[in-house]
């Protein structure tokens, strides 16, 4: 009986990763307005990459990446808002972030790893 269960677990191994990351990414989208949920999904995907096959490791250094380099644009967006260029900077790394994220969600949808983990760019 536990045989049983061991196997369906393994079976599942793939959906699980697939479905956490997925949540991941929504919070991520929910963070635009609610900022402690990308809080949270960027530790979730900290905590869930190192027990991830290599397919769901990529979104997870995806995610990670995604995350702090967006911290990157608000800060410095931040501190230049004052001589205007930062609302640029803000809105830019919005629009980024956004479509990143979208982008990162039809990858996941389709079972592939993530292409470029570690790009920059969209």
């Amino acid at each position: 009986m536990s045989d049983q269960n061991s196997v369906s677990i393994e079976t599942n191994s793939d959906e699980t990763f697939a479905g956490n990351i997925r949540l991941i990414y929504i919070l991520y989208l929910v963070g635009i307005v609610m900022p402690l949920a990308g809080l949270v999904g960027v530790v979730f995907a900290y905590v869930k990459q190192g027990e991830a096959p290599v397919w769901a490791k990529t979104h997870y250094r995806f995610l990670i990446r995604t995350f702090w380099v967006y911290m990157l644009f608000l800060v410095v967006g931040t501190i230049t808002s004052l001589i205007l260029i930062g609302w640029f900077v803000l809105l830019a790394g919005l629009v980024w972030f956004i479509v990143r994220v979208v982008k990162g969600l039809s990858n996941l949808k389709t079972g592939e790893e993530h292409p470029d983990p570690a790009g920059w760019l969209i």
